[in-house]
C-alpha cells in the first residue's frame, strides 16, 4: 500500500473555512419594541384644565389618549443591554406624583426585567383635557369627576397601558427622518416701547415684530415588529402645543386626534402614535397677522383649522416615511441615561412679591359673584409668594431629564413649557443626526429666555417660571453633554 500525502493550499483552506463560518447561523443583538394605546376619558362631567377660568366638560369632542412604546436592547446572549419606556399623553402636564404613582404602580406588577427608572411620560398640553391637581379650581363638589379620582384612574391606565406594550415586545426595527410643516407661530408679539405680549395686537403703531424662533421641522420615528411593511408605531415631534381648542369647554385632544385618525388611514388602524411637543413654551398654533388671508384658504380647502394643522404634520410624516421606509435598522446603538439635575431657581424680588399680594388681595376683596373663575390666577399669585418665602432655604429645583441614543437619533426630555430657543440650541450643538426635544415631561412652568424676561409679559414674568435663563443655559449645557457622550 501506498503511502496517503496529504496536499493543501493554505490560501483556498482558509477561504474554505471562512466560507464554512459565514454559513453558520450567527448570534447578533437584537431590539424588541412593544407598541399600546388606550383612552384616557374620565367619566363626564369633569373640569377643565389649561385656562385661569373653572370650565366643566359634558361632552367629548374627541377622547384623550395615552400611547406606549416600550424598547429593550439586548446582546447576543439575550441580556438586557438597555430599555426605554415612552408615553405620551393628552394632557396638559405630567404632575411629578402622577408619575411616582405610575412607577410604583407598574414595580408592584413585577413585570420581568422592567425598570421603572426607565419610564418616561410626557404631555401635549392640550387645554381641553382634565384638571389633575387639587386647589387649582372652584369645582364643585359632587357630580363632577373630582381631580384626584381622574389621577387614580389615569394611573391605573397608564401603568395597564405600560404593562400591555411590555408583555407585546419582540423583535423589530426603526428608521428615522425629517419632515417640515408649518403648526408653530410664535406667540409672544414684541413693541417699540421695549415691552412684549403673549398674542399681543400687532395693528398698532407701537408693534415692532414677532420676539423669537419657530421651528418648523417635523422628526419622525418609525417602529416595525413583522415583516410587513407599515409600521407599528411612530413617534412625531412637532414644536407646537395642542391648544387651537384650547379655549372649549369640552374634552378635546386638539390637532393630535385628527393626525391620529388620518395616520391610521395611511399606515393601519392598529398603528400606535407618540405625540411629542418639542421646545415650544413660545409657540402656539393661533396667527397673530395675517389672519384673513387664512381664513379664506381654510373656507377654499373646506377643512376645520385642526383638519388644515393635521393635513401639514401629515404631510410631513410622509415625507420622512418615503426614507425611512428603505433604511431601517434591527440593531441600532441604544442608550438611555437618567439623569436629576439641580437647576438655580428665579427668584422673587421684593416688587414682584408685593405686586402678586396686590393681585390676591384684589381677588379677595371683590364681589365673590364669579370668584370660581378666579380661583386659578389666586393659586398662580400664591404660588410666587411662597417661592419668596422658600428661595433663601431652598434656591434650586430638581428636575429629572431623559437621554437617549436610538441609532443615530438623540431623544432628550425636560419637564418645561421650553422656550424654542433653548430646544434650537440643543438641535444646532447635538452630535445626533437628528435630535427629538420632548418638553413637559413633567410638571411644567415656563422656561423664558433672558431676551422674553427683560420684555415681561405672561410666559416670561416670574409667576410663570419657576427657573430663569440661567436655569436654561444649564439645562441645554448639560443636555448637550449627555447626548454627545453617547456619540464620544
Amino acid at each position: 500500500m501506498k503511502p496517503v500525502s496529504f496536499f493543501y493550499a493554505p490560501h483556498t483552506f482558509l477561504s474554505g473555512c471562512i466560507a464554512a463560518l459565514l454559513l453558520l447561523p450567527s448570534a447578533q443583538a437584537e431590539l424588541l419594541i412593544g407598541a399600546a394605546r388606550t383612552n384616557i376619558t374620565p367619566p363626564l362631567p369633569v373640569a377643565l384644565s389649561g385656562q385661569f377660568q373653572t370650565r366643566i366638560a359634558e361632552t367629548v369632542e374627541s377622547p384623550v389618549m395615552a400611547a406606549a412604546v416600550v424598547l429593550e436592547k439586548r446582546d447576543a446572549e439575550g441580556n438586557t443591554i438597555d430599555q426605554a419606556v415612552m408615553v405620551s399623553c393628552d394632557l396638559v402636564i405630567i404632575p411629578d406624583d402622577v408619575l411616582h404613582r405610575v412607577r410604583k404602580n407598574l414595580l408592584k406588577r413585577s413585570l420581568d426585567g422592567l425598570d421603572p427608572r426607565k419610564v418616561f411620560l410626557s404631555a401635549t398640553h392640550t387645554h381641553t383635557a382634565p384638571v389633575m391637581m387639587e386647589g387649582n379650581y372652584k369645582i364643585p363638589e359632587q357630580g363632577v369627576t373630582t381631580p384626584s379620582e381622574f389621577v387614580d384612574f389615569l394611573v391605573n391606565k397608564v401603568a395597564d397601558l405600560v404593562e400591555q406594550a411590555w408583555i407585546a415586545r419582540k423583535p423589530g426595527r426603526v428608521a428615522w427622518g425629517l419632515g417640515q410643516a408649518v403648526v408653530a407661530q410664535n406667540r409672544r408679539i414684541t413693541y417699540l416701547d421695549g415691552t412684549a405680549k403673549m398674542y399681543g395686537a400687532t395693528q398698532t403703531a407701537n408693534f415692532k415684530g414677532i420676539e423669537g424662533y419657530e421651528d418648523h421641522g417635523v422628526e419622525v420615528l418609525f417602529f416595525q415588529t413583522d415583516t410587513a411593511n407599515q409600521p407599528a408605531a411612530i413617534a412625531v415631534n412637532v414644536a407646537c402645543p395642542a391648544q387651537e381648542a384650547g379655549s372649549r369647554s369640552a374634552v378635546n385632544a386638539d390637532y393630535w386626534h385628527q393626525v391620529r385618525q388620518s395616520l391610521r388611514k395611511k399606515f393601519g388602524d392598529q398603528v400606535v402614535i407618540l405625540a411629542w411637543i418639542g421646545a415650544a413654551g413660545d409657540q402656539a398654533t393661533r396667527h397673530l397677522f395675517r389672519k384673513a388671508a387664512e381664513q379664506r384658504m381654510l373656507k377654499a380647502r373646506g377643512l376645520t383649522r385642526l383638519e388644515e394643522i393635521s393635513r401639514r404634520i401629515v404631510a410631513a410624516v410622509d415625507e420622512a416615511w418615503l426614507v425611512a421606509k428603505d433604511d431601517f435598522h434591527e440593531d441600532p446603538p441604544m442608550i438611555h441615561h437618567v439623569v436629576d439635575l439641580s437647576l438655580p431657581k428665579r427668584l422673587v424680588t421684593e416688587n414682584e412679591l408685593t405686586e402678586a399680594k396686590a393681585v390676591i388681595e384684589k381677588i379677595r376683596t371683590e364681589s365673590k359673584k364669579n370668584l370660581h373663575k378666579k380661583m386659578a390666577r389666586w393659586a398662580w399669585n400664591q404660588g410666587t409668594i411662597d417661592r419668596f418665602e422658600q428661595q433663601e432655604t431652598d434656591p434650586s429645583l430638581p428636575v429629572e431629564i431623559h437621554i437617549l441614543r436610538i441609532g443615530d437619533v438623540a431623544i432628550c426630555t425636560n419637564r418645561f413649557e421650553l422656550y424654542t430657543e433653548y430646544g434650537i440650541r440643543m438641535k444646532a450643538r447635538s452630535k445626533a443626526l437628528q435630535t427629538f426635544v420632548i418638553q413637559l415631561a413633567g410638571q411644567g412652568s415656563y422656561l423664558a429666555t433672558e431676551a422674553a424676561e427683560a420684555r415681561g409679559g405672561y410666559s416670561a414674568i416670574v409667576n410663570s417660571c419657576q427657573v430663569g435663563s440661567e436655569g436654561g443655559k444649564v439645562l441645554v449645557d448639560e443636555t448637550v453633554k449627555e447626548i454627545n457622550a453617547m456619540w464620544d
